[in-house]
């Protein structure tokens, strides 16, 4: 007869295999993803402030996501401290930061004036940065390269997306006003900046630059960062509208750099072809 509480022997649990205890992890691999999350903390306080109509201290949250965004990578790369966790952890954050958090910025500034269709082309723009953040997850396990690849990435990048999408903002508060007319050249632009995300344009990535820095350069390079970072807190409407009007410039320029090497590539490959007999 079976019965509810079957006898125990204190003795036989020495017996069975311990659990194995829980490793210490360093701080070092825990730093990056601090700095990950306090980007995400920015991104989702600019929603806050886009809530509440405080459209400069939003945007100031989307520049502060995108510099933490800029070191995090750069933190693990420089501690060895790189994970498959950090890499999912930094494209969630990247898609509430860069793709979320502009669009609601968006169409509580301007698109709520053409109702549904605003709100549509915020879901284009939403939608456009976590495609653009899936195809560059699934990019790195993809075939090898050449290494001036490194220089381009596919497609504008989702923090430089969510900069440049909102340049009618930086316009308006430079007294270039967007009234009614405004708002679907407002619309058109967000659809078209979520398009340039998805797209297959090769864009300049600036990935590699600053691992190497030359010794004549590092002052001149302290001097530069310090003047751009008081620009920017004394004028940030004008250093936002530039840098951002000056990187639509660039984009067909790294195009054409990008053919450029692409056929360089191709002719070398050509001339190291045997001949045939």
């Amino acid at each position: 007869m079976e019965t509810i509480f079957p006898p125990f022997d204190p003795d036989e649990s020495s017996n069975r295999p311990r659990l194995r205890q829980v490793r210490q992890i360093p701080i070092r691999m825990i730093l990056p993803n601090l700095v990950t999350l306090l980007s995400l903390c920015a991104g989702l306080t600019a929603i806050r402030m886009a809530i509440e109509s405080r459209y400069g201290e939003a945007i100031a949250m989307i520049v502060i996501a995108a510099v933490l965004d800029a070191v995090d990578g750069r933190i693990a790369r420089l501690l060895r401290s790189t994970s498959r966790f950090g890499a999912e952890l930094d494209s969630l954050a990247d898609f509430v930061n860069f793709g979320v958090a502009p669009a609601i910025i968006l169409y509580v500034w301007a698109l709520d004036q053409v109702h549904s269709l605003g709100w549509i082309a915020a879901l284009v723009f939403s939608i456009c940065a976590a495609l653009r953040l899936a195809r560059f997850n699934v990019a790195i396990d993809g075939p090898t390269k050449p290494d001036w690849h490194g220089n381009f990435f596919t497609g504008v990048p989702a923090p430089a997306g969510a900069l440049i999408v909102l340049l009618p903002v930086y316009l308006e508060n430079l007294d270039i006003p967007i009234g009614a007319v405004g708002v679907p050249i407002v619309f058109l632009y967000t659809v078209a900046v979520g398009l340039l995300m998805v797209s297959r344009l090769p864009t300049w990535s600036g990935k590699k630059m600053g691992a190497r820095v030359p010794r004549n350069v590092v002052l001149p390079l302290f001097v530069l960062v310090v003047v751009a970072a008081a620009s920017l807190l004394s004028y940030p409407w004008h250093v936002l509208a530039a840098g951002a009007t000056a990187y639509l410039i660039a984009l067909p320029l790294g195009w054409r750099q990008f053919r450029r090497l692409e056929a360089q590539d191709r002719a070398a490959g050509r001339e190291g072809e045997p001949a045939d007999l």
